[in-house]
């Protein structure tokens, strides 16, 4: 099992705020270069506490779209 550390920690929570954030900008916010913190990021990936990277849809949001068909979401 993979032993977390601080920034380890730091890390995770940084991507469970915002998973679109570039490893330049955890890697300058946890203090690390981005080449260690981009192994950092794949070995938690690897163990499974990374499990995927996911857009979250606002059905309500969808509801007021009049055309859902020109956005492809309707066939």
């Amino acid at each position: 099992m993979h032993k977390l550390d601080a920034i380890d920690l730091q890390i995770l929570k940084l991507l469970q705020e915002d998973g679109r954030m570039s490893n330049v900008e955890i890697s300058t916010q946890v203090g690390l270069s981005a080449p260690p913190c981009l192994r950092r990021i794949r070995a938690l990936e690897d163990v499974g506490l990374i499990r995927g990277y996911h857009g979250i849809v606002d059905g309500l949001s969808l509801i007021h779209i009049s055309e859902p068909t020109r956005l492809g979401m309707i066939s």
